[in-house]
């Protein structure tokens, strides 16, 4: 094996992750002009289904630490995006989002699809749906190799980056 790709198997297996090293570091496709933080989108995005969760179902949903989902939900809470309330017959509160923070998310949320269209149409050779399409074969294959061996998400030991 040449050492100029090692540790990976070939050449494209090495540029495959520095392509994904570079979307990780690029986080999303935002804006300039989005007012909420990345935290508060995630979360929002999460409740925009309209189903309320505790944060024991935000911190899965999210696949962060509790203590970071609990310090992300209360700043979106202080921000008035979010709201806790209480539910008869249940120790856990739920989260939903305010009118203020469905409104921040449409804004915002158009915000980002206008910046993803002006990047899909400087995308060439390729188009959305191809990419769609291989990232979602991507993602599922590695969700079943992490199933197979029993590994656990990078986020839940802290760890960043490929494996």
């Amino acid at each position: 094996m040449s050492e100029d790709h090692a540790p990976w198997q070939s050449p494209v297996h090495r540029d495959l992750a520095q392509e994904l090293l570079r979307m990780s570091r690029r986080r999303s496709l935002v804006h300039p002009g989005v007012g909420l933080e990345r935290s508060a989108f995630a979360i929002l995005w999460i409740l925009s289904d309209g189903r309320p969760r505790t944060l024991r179902e935000l911190t899965a949903d999210l696949q962060l630490e509790q203590s970071t989902v609990n310090r992300q939900v209360n700043a979106a809470i202080k921000h008035g995006y979010v709201e806790r309330f209480e539910v008869e017959d249940s120790l856990s509160k739920l989260i939903r989002p305010t009118e203020a923070g469905r409104e921040a998310f449409r804004r915002d949320g158009l915000l980002r699809a206008q910046r993803l269209e002006q990047v899909f149409a400087d995308l060439a050779p390729g188009s959305p749906q191809a990419l769609l399409h291989e990232l979602r074969a991507f993602n599922d294959a590695y969700e079943r190799t992490q199933h197979r061996h029993g590994a656990t998400d990078e986020s839940d030991s802290g760890k960043r980056g490929l494996a």
